[in-house]
């Protein structure tokens, strides 16, 4: 009679003794912070870039002041691109980068950890298959990204104090200078999201599901299969239509903004069309078959110990 009364004591003590479930973004959180400790050109490389850039401005701003008075008796089209050059040189410098970090993480993400055996350490983690790859895709569609453009901006940041400095010491205005690096830091941020998030995103997705499958040469495994198709097609139909599809792929989303001959994406000129981008058809596909490759690409961490 008295089995029940006394063990309801003691499954209150055990309730309160067992620790408390984890929120569930917890694994997640520390997933990302475990590719940032483990990749760290992730941060290093653009860093790297960046510092050797301002290195260059540096010395060039000897002749700023000379350039200045030589761009104000230019007409405003001409003046503006003389002005932006260098912040325009900066950004592409750094977002280059960003491609070939992102490129070299995707093949390597899941490749490597099968390498080296990490992942039986980690597998014995309470941390799901599905968490550390989308942990993995997290750090190519958004770390990466937003890091580069916090780089770029801080990067111009420090280019306009020291041209500023140096124009103001020659008795010259550097209003409309910083008028048109603070568009430009909106336009890079407009394009990050729209290109190197959203439309590059089945690129990244292929790349982690080759990474997920392929024992060794990612690269290959990647490349390949891609060219034989384009191949067999043409020799099959006489058609390219797969070529042509990779090609409005790797063009940068030109639904996202609308660029003259002479303007680049980030320009402040340029005129952006984000109604016309978000209602693409190719962007809601792309995004479709993102989610097909990263379902995969968990399968397979699962499956291939």
């Amino acid at each position: 009679m008295n089995a029940p009364a006394d063990a309801m004591p003691e499954a209150l003590a055990a309730r309160r003794a067992a620790p408390a479930a984890p929120p569930a973004a917890r694994p997640m959180y520390w997933s990302v912070r475990r590719e940032l400790w483990e990749y760290r050109s992730i941060y290093v490389a653009p860093l790297a870039v960046a510092a050797v850039f301002l290195l260059g401005f540096s010395i060039s701003l000897i002749r700023l002041p000379g350039k200045m008075r030589a761009a104000m008796a230019l007409d405003p089209v001409r003046q503006h691109a003389l002005i932006m050059q260098p912040y325009h040189l900066s950004a592409m410098a750094i977002m280059a980068t960003m491609v070939i970090v992102v490129l070299l993480y995707c093949l390597e993400a899941l490749t490597g950890e099968r390498r080296d055996r990490s992942i039986l350490f980690w597998k014995s983690l309470p941390v799901s298959d599905r968490t550390s790859v989308l942990a993995k895709a997290s750090i190519a569609l958004l770390v990466i990204p937003l890091l580069t453009c916090v780089i770029v901006v801080a990067t111009q940041l420090v280019m306009l104090v020291l041209s500023s400095v140096v124009l103001l010491a020659s008795g010259l205005s550097v209003t409309t200078m910083w008028a048109q690096v603070f568009q430009m830091s909106l336009m890079l941020l407009y394009h990050i999201l729209t290109v190197h998030v959203l439309w590059y995103a089945p690129i990244y997705g292929w790349l982690l599901l080759v990474s997920a499958w392929a024992r060794r040469a990612p690269f290959l495994w990647a490349s390949l299969p891609l060219l034989a198709i384009g191949i067999v097609e043409k020799l099959a139909f006489d058609t390219a239509h797969f070529g042509a599809l990779l090609e409005s792929r790797l063009k940068a989303g030109p639904e996202a903004v609308l660029a003259t001959a002479r303007s680049l994406p980030i320009d402040p000129g340029t005129h952006i069309t984000p109604g016309t981008f978000l209602a693409s058809p190719g962007l809601w596909i792309g995004l479709v078959v993102t989610a097909a490759f990263l379902a995969a690409a968990v399968r397979l961490r699962r499956t291939r110990g």
